[in-house]
């Protein structure tokens, strides 16, 4: 009897969402074939079936959650005892490069499990990026941090193997009572001074409500959103482009097009190839900053992100090398990168390294907006709806088509002139297509 455990699905995945079954209990599966998907906070992933055999038990139900480890199927192949495969099935479902593991922390110190749904401790983001390097459980780290956090030296010391240091509270796994547990959670959290964060009243004395888990991708997105706006001092400039000449060269290229390479060519597939000129004369966009070292870290590549609305949240691909491709290339990997994303199919190392982002609300409608910047990138390029407006030219009034810009930038590492001559010249270029040109 073999038994399935869900693989590690990428850096930094602990569980998945079940999106479907392709097998049933009590029937067959032949090896490589589709067992299920799941998708977690990056991406929609499908697991093939590692071995042939009878599918003898379900272990999780669509909609369920489930831990990398956990066992999600049992399959009869012929054999005498339970094995695993985590690494065989993780290797079909991703292809990573070689990297060294580090050492797992010993078993024998880990604390006996609580009985009832284990509860998640207050952790600094960093605490936990060091808990997964060390393959640690943070939730099962006993805490000694103010409010019931943990602390790296707590988990140094759990991954060591020594005595816990005593506490002077109570750890938040063994808060039983929901609300209870909220309030301490809130308050352990708000390490800002002055902030504090109650827990919600409860909504349904005054109507009906309903419920649903903040999951997956969702999920992924509130805490990016938060750590981005926590963190980044956001400061916006806005500005305008004259796209009209742009967007007739536009029209006659992809009707010239039509049935090849470049038949969805967009406005975006210019801005992005703008986009990446401009950071070459402005490096401060295409960088990061770490708050830890007080570094400031420039890139000498340019991979730019792109928002795609997938209908179950905001994802964002990256086009690697985005300064070294035709317009013609980026428009046809915007293209393709994007229905895959609302497929559910690009893979997560797809939508990794990234250094700029640019959002495109203007097939929605819009006339501008503030995009909240992708940590840890320190700019994002909004674009709204391209309109016909009356605009001056030469003493005389003439309708042209103009393009709304914004740059959100962090102002801990550029100013605001800085953002008005990156806008003033991304917008010099949208308004003469030959400059563009020059830059394929």
């Amino acid at each position: 009897m073999f038994e399935f455990k869900l693989p590690d699905l990428g850096e930094g995945i602990a569980e998945g969402e079940i999106l479907k079954w392709h097998v049933e209990s009590g029937g067959r599966v032949e090896e490589d074939a589709p067992l299920l998907d799941v998708e977690t906070d990056k991406a929609a992933v499908t697991i093939p079936s590692p071995r042939s055999g009878a599918v003898t038990a379900l272990k999780g139900k669509v909609g369920d959650i489930v831990n990398v480890g956990d066992i999600v199927v049992m399959i009869d192949d012929g054999s005498g005892s339970a094995e695993e495969a985590e690494e065989t099935a993780a290797a079909a479902v991703f292809s990573a490069p070689d990297t060294p593991e580090p050492a797992t922390a010993p078993e024998a110190h880990a604390p006996a499990s609580e009985p009832g749904v284990r509860r998640p401790v207050p952790a600094a983001p960093a605490t936990r990026r060091l808990a997964r390097k060390l393959k640690v459980d943070v939730n099962l780290v006993t805490p000694s941090g103010p409010g019931g956090r943990v602390t790296p030296e707590d988990v140094h010391r759990f991954a060591s193997g020594a005595s816990p240091r005593k506490a002077d509270h109570v750890p938040a796994r063994k808060v039983k009572d929901d609300t209870a547990f909220a309030e301490f959670a809130a308050h352990a959290s708000a390490t800002i001074p002055f902030l504090e964060l109650d827990p919600l009243p409860d909504f349904s004395t005054d109507g009906p409500v309903h419920i649903e888990p903040l999951r997956s991708i969702r999920r992924k997105v509130a805490r990016k959103m938060v750590t981005s706006m926590t963190l980044v001092p956001h400061v916006a400039h806005m500005d305008e482009a004259d796209v009209t000449d742009l967007e007739a060269f536009r029209r006659r290229e992809k009707e010239r097009r039509a049935g090849g390479s470049g038949e969805s060519l967009t406005l975006l597939a210019f801005v992005m190839k703008a986009v990446a000129a401009g950071l070459k004369a402005a490096p401060a966009f295409n960088a990061s900053l770490d708050p830890f070292k007080e570094e400031i870290i420039y890139k000498d590549y340019y991979n730019i992100g792109f928002a795609a609305d997938t209908g179950r949240g905001l994802v964002v691909p990256v086009v690697p090398g985005a300064d070294r491709k035709s317009i013609i290339a980026l428009a046809d990997e915007i293209a393709e990168k994007a229905g895959r994303a609302r497929a559910g199919e690009l893979p997560a190392e797809e939508m990794r390294g990234g250094t700029f982002t640019i959002t495109n609300i203007g097939p929605l409608g819009g006339t501008a907006l503030m995009p909240t910047i992708n940590y840890p990138e320190v700019a994002i390029l909004a674009m709204g709806r391209a309109q016909e407006k009356p605009v001056v030219r030469d003493g005389e009034i003439v309708i042209r088509l103009i393009l709304p810009l914004t740059l959100t930038f962090d102002h801990r590492i550029a100013d605001g002139a800085d953002a008005a001559r990156f806008v003033a010249e991304l917008a010099r270029q949208l308004s003469d297509p030959n400059l563009l040109l020059l830059e394929s």
